[in-house]
């Protein structure tokens, strides 16, 4: 693990009003992620995993709290900033792969790039080399409808490595996968995270995954707490 702080969440809090009564969601939760760490957040369904990775990736803003990247205050940041700061430095990973059903498996990952100013020819080599290594060079002009569920998950992790980001946000990458397919994609995400040397913070149900992380932590009860999981 390399020295520094990556991420660091302070004193978050998140609720939601269903109408009649306010839901504290996340209370006064703080999180610090070193570089090149991983962190698995687990707990129950509907106690907030996605809602703290949403705040963290900034698709979201906190009631209270601040989160820094790199020592920047995301919620500081003028939009334009903000939009560009997501798009080079967080990679996001869903449960449901999210890729866009009208391009090809080497067009959604080549996105990102593009939008951050790389060159088409540039895009498209670092896709191709991303995608073979998540062994899919013989799927790189197949769109998402062509591809199995595993096949989908494994472009959308490619999408998110493509750009070296500072830290990939994971939520529930293998939960939507029988057993054989999740071990295959957990094992290739932890693998291209560590060799790209970036952060990592899953949100999961999986102990398998959890396990193999650096670190794993609870949430419940709005708050974040260490938890030891059997290797």
């Amino acid at each position: 693990m390399s020295e520094g702080v990556a991420l660091e969440a302070v004193n978050l809090d998140r609720h939601f009003d269903d109408g009649q009564r306010k839901i504290s969601v996340l209370h006064d939760l703080s999180l610090r992620v070193d570089k090149g760490q991983s962190v698995a957040v687990v707990g129950e369904s509907g106690v907030g995993k996605s809602t703290l990775l949403h705040l963290l990736g900034a698709l979201d803003r906190p009631d209270a709290g601040n989160v820094f990247l790199e020592g920047r205050d995301l919620y500081a940041l003028p939009p334009a900033e903000l939009a560009r700061t997501r798009n080079r430095c967080i990679g996001f990973v869903f449960q449901f792969h999210y890729l866009l059903g009208d391009f090809d498996a080497e067009e959604n990952v080549m996105m990102p790039l593009l939008l951050a100013g790389v060159g088409r020819a540039q895009a498209r080599s670092r896709a191709r080399d991303v995608l073979v290594r998540v062994g899919l060079a013989e799927r790189l002009s197949h769109r998402p409808g062509q591809l199995s569920g595993g096949e989908q998950q494994r472009v959308a992790v490619a999408r998110a490595v493509v750009g070296k980001p500072t830290i990939i946000l994971a939520d529930e990458p293998t939960g939507n996968l029988d057993p054989s397919t999740a071990a295959e994609v957990q094992s290739m995400l932890l693998e291209l995270q560590r060799e790209a040397g970036c952060s990592m913070v899953v949100a999961t149900h999986s102990y398998a995954l959890a396990a193999a992380m650096d670190r794993c932590m609870r949430l419940a009860g709005g708050v974040l707490r260490d938890e030891r999981v059997p290797h």
